[in-house]
């Protein structure tokens, strides 16, 4: 089973990920979206089963402390970690926050983007 490349939690869930000539952005609507850049991205965490048992950053304790999410069902889904899907959590400068599902493509264009 491969990724969502889908907004999976919190402000923009079940938006789509797009990915289009490198650059990486969730579809609020049919016509808009919002590119995942340094410009509007205050932090990310790749969240893992390490991140997952220590919820050391401040992204990840927003999340797994349940700040946005309510109950950590969502938790359970990331054990089933497949391969080649990564869950990340996305801080905005504007203070919405976002977990993200996306495959391998999207991911590297990502990391690209906010390096």
């Amino acid at each position: 089973m491969g990724a969502k490349n889908k907004v999976i939690a919190g402000d923009y869930q079940g938006k789509n990920i797009l990915h289009t000539f490198g650059i990486v952005s969730i579809a609020t609507s049919l016509t808009k979206t919002i590119d995942l850049n340094k410009d509007l991205v205050e932090e990310y965490e790749v969240i893992d089963e390490s991140s997952r048992k220590s919820a050391t950053s401040a992204v990840g304790r927003a999340f797994v402390g349940g700040v946005i999410l309510g109950p950590v069902g969502w938790l359970a889904g990331l054990s089933a970690k497949s391969k080649g899907v990564h869950v990340v959590a996305i801080q905005f400068k504007d203070g919405k926050k976002s977990l993200i599902e996306i495959n391998d493509k999207i991911y590297s264009s990502l990391v690209k983007k906010l390096f």
